[in-house]
């Protein structure tokens, strides 16, 4: 199956377990509005801190493109202090895990 087969499942059934399992031990998430870079460890508090607020809705999900080296995705997310963006997320990929991810977002009106 496709990482991003597997991605979109975790999310749509809030499974983080599942989602988290995806990421490399040493995947690095750098954060689009300041460049800082998030190890796993702090990425993994991240998204399970907006999975249990129930405020943030991650959009469906399109994937632009796959390959063995390279998953990238589209959507449309909503937050809990109601802005709405949509975000582009590169995802590096090493022996079938995301070792590596960057988004972009740009922000919509609401």
């Amino acid at each position: 199956m496709a990482i991003f087969e597997k991605m979109n499942a975790a999310i749509s059934g809030m499974d983080m377990d599942a989602y988290l399992d995806l990421y490399s031990d040493d995947a690095v998430f750098v954060r689009h509005k300041s460049g800082t870079e998030l190890d796993k460890a702090q990425f993994s508090e991240l998204i399970r801190k907006m999975a249990a607020s129930h405020g943030t809705v991650m959009g469906e999900r399109r994937c632009l493109y796959e390959n063995s080296d390279i998953l990238v995705v589209h959507s449309i997310n909503d937050y809990p202090d109601g802005t709405r963006e949509a975000v582009l997320m590169a995802c590096s990929l090493k022996d079938g895990k995301i070792n590596r991810v960057e988004t972009g977002a740009t922000p919509l009106a609401t």
